[in-house]
């Protein structure tokens, strides 16, 4: 692909929006939990974060219902923390006051990760980042596995005094959005061949890791347990993914190139929002 067929190197993730059934019931959770700050709210909607830095955005859906788990949508928000302390911090948390939630954990090389699931059964990941020059490339892939993470260990080592009596510690923000697909060719055709990331590994047939810049992924996509799976319809869980690019012109050439591959859009100048393949919603957002 051309440098003018790709997502700028300066992408990153915006937030995710989720149609939640219970409104403060997840609020609870990502704020008290998970560590989130509430940002903004209405009566009908709560967004949460760091800093300025918007994570999750809920929105109020009670008239929905929970998807098969075997649909296509989300399979994970993943949460990067700035430091191993603020990542601990957020694991104790999360352990201490949903026990129940916590569904494992892996050392992957580019990263240390946490798994969990939200009281309406969206995945989370907490993680974060070894330094880039700690990452390995072999002929454009980069290598990544999933090692085992002693969570209890990690807490040893990183949770400090500190992190125990006020767990919100550092900077967090979305790192990468992990979907449920049909099948991978229509994913990496979509996500890869129109949308404009670069793929940086494949899972067997099953999985795409997909970036932009050099990260190893800022999307990944999965048919674990949704194999053949068609559009979705209207349900609780992923509501909209957020990508953000550095500019309008950034925009103005994504819409260009989403319509030349006959990709229906809705653009303003500074975003522009299209369905992949299985409806789930994508808006890209230019930060100037």
């Amino acid at each position: 692909m051309t440098e003018s067929q790709l997502l700028a190197p300066e992408t990153a993730m915006g937030p995710v929006t989720l149609s939640v059934g219970n409104l403060d019931v997840m609020t609870a959770y990502y704020r008290d939990a998970v560590t989130l700050t509430v940002l903004s709210e209405t009566p009908a909607s709560v967004t949460l974060g760091r800093g300025r830095t918007p994570v999750v955005i809920l929105e109020h859906a009670p008239e929905l219902k929970h998807a098969s788990p075997r649909d296509a949508g989300l399979f994970h928000t993943a949460i990067l923390f700035d430091t191993q302390e603020a990542l601990a911090a957020a694991v104790y948390s999360v352990a201490r006051k949903h026990p129940g939630t916590f569904t494992g954990s892996s050392d992957h090389l580019v990263s240390k990760a946490f798994y969990f699931s939200d009281p309406e059964g969206n995945g989370v990941e907490l993680y974060w980042d070894r330094d880039r020059s700690e990452w390995s490339w072999t002929h454009g892939a980069i290598e990544m596995s999933t090692l085992y993470l002693d969570p209890n260990a990690f807490l040893q080592e990183h949770l400090t005094e500190r992190a125990v009596e006020t767990p919100v510690i550092g900077d967090a923000q979305v790192g990468h959005v992990h979907l449920q697909v049909g099948d991978i060719a229509s994913a990496r055709e979509f996500y890869v061949d129109r949308l404009g990331f670069e793929q940086t590994a494949t899972y067997g047939p099953s999985a795409l890791f997909v970036s932009a810049g050099g990260y190893h992924h800022h999307m990944a996509m999965n048919t674990w347990n949704s194999l053949g799976a068609g559009r979705r319809g209207l349900g609780l869980g992923l509501a909209q993914v957020d990508i953000e690019v550095p500019s309008s012109d950034d925009v103005g050439a994504l819409v260009e190139r989403m319509r030349h591959y006959g990709v229906d859009t809705r653009d303003d100048g500074q975003t522009v929002s299209f369905d992949d393949p299985w409806a789930n919603l994508i808006r890209v957002v230019a930060r100037d």
